[in-house]
């Protein structure tokens, strides 16, 4: 601990991101990154923005891109934000919403940067337990509450709640915001957008990271009526008025309007998805139903730690999380179909 710093970093508990490893080369399924590159439109773009523009400043108000974006999504651009990632999107949501309001709920299995940013902010939570069948009981999530967040498909379980269930939520939470956390919701999940002009306090959170494979781009965006995006302008130009930079805006414009490889890869995606559950099944391993680029996975007879460690060993990297309901469970990202097949060998060995 440094005497410099300020007593609430002693407190923090960061979010522990996935392994990026550089002492050698492995099969990497453990940070659900897409398995198949960027729209090669999108590419193109970057290419063609590097250049003396570069000198100056992007627009802050990502003008362009927000009017792709609104126009993908039957809004208008008023009604979209954009930011460095869904993380950093979340962040401002959380800053601009929860803050000095009561416990914000949210599951007690789900995106663990949640409870990074209460701590970061000074917000209190209150983490509603998930059925034991992993599912959200949306009956929980009732009361005096300053929030509700949702991961929709949740994380690391992959489980996807039913449109008509997010907007009991809404109904039953009309003052105060659900935050919709819809990372994963392209590779199976049906969007809330479509409830935003319904519910003033409907926030929806997507990303260009998974379906449409930019993760090294950083790019994410929120979605709600113009009262929570002036919110999110507020704190964002209080933070960094630049948050995305030239290339990012052109690449992910790019993109999103390229619907061919965008339905391409992540219908791929799913394909292989079912193909893996199926094997994974055929070999012992209970797999939770997934609408995400991931599939969450135990086997009744070994640890979840040891799997891990012996697949790491087999140069094959999958995610172990060591919390107390989920220890035994590993969540394995999609990969291409030659990577999944190293995957169930590697696990066919290891099992026998």
């Amino acid at each position: 601990m440094s005497r410099f710093w300020s007593p609430l970093v002693s407190t923090l508990v960061p979010y522990t991101p996935g392994e990026q490893p550089r002492d050698r080369v492995f099969i990497k399924l453990n940070t659900n990154e897409n398995p198949h590159g960027p729209s090669p439109k999108a590419v193109e773009a970057i290419h063609l923005a590097t250049g003396d523009g570069l000198r100056l400043y992007p627009d802050p108000l990502s003008g362009d891109l927000r009017a792709s974006l609104a126009s993908g999504m039957g809004l208008s651009p008023d009604q979209v934000f954009v930011g460095n990632g869904s993380d950093e999107v979340l962040a401002h949501a959380f800053n601009a919403f929860f803050t000095g309001k009561a416990p914000v709920a949210f599951a007690d299995i789900t995106y663990s940067f949640y409870r990074t940013y209460c701590e970061l902010y000074g917000i209190e939570s209150r983490h509603v337990p998930l059925t034991e069948g992993f599912g959200v009981d949306v009956a929980d999530y009732t009361g005096e509450q300053g929030g509700v967040v949702l991961a929709n498909p949740n994380a690391p379980t992959g489980i996807a709640l039913p449109l008509d269930a997010v907007e009991l939520v809404l109904k039953q939470n009309p003052d105060c915001v659900v935050l919709v956390d819809e990372a994963y919701v392209d590779f199976g999940a049906e969007s809330a957008v479509s409830l935003i002009d319904r519910y003033e306090n409907l926030l929806v959170v997507q990303t260009f990271s998974k379906s449409r494979s930019l993760a090294g781009m950083r790019v994410g965006f929120a979605m709600g009526q113009r009262p929570l995006i002036e919110g999110l302008e507020r704190v964002k130009d209080s933070f960094n008025s630049y948050p995305l930079d030239r290339l990012a805006q052109v690449g992910a414009q790019a993109a999103w309007e390229d619907h061919g490889w965008f339905d391409a890869t992540r219908y791929a995606v799913m394909a292989e998805r079912e193909r893996l559950t199926v094997r994974l099944r055929g070999l012992g391993f209970k797999v939770l139903p997934s609408a995400t680029n991931f599939v969450f996975a135990s086997h009744p007879g070994h640890a979840a730690a040891e799997l891990q460690a012996a697949l790491r060993e087999a140069g094959i990297l999958v995610r172990h999380f060591g919390a107390e309901r989920i220890r035994d469970w590993l969540r394995l990202s999609i990969g291409t179909a030659e990577e999944c097949d190293a995957l169930v060998a590697a696990l066919d060995e290891i099992l026998a």
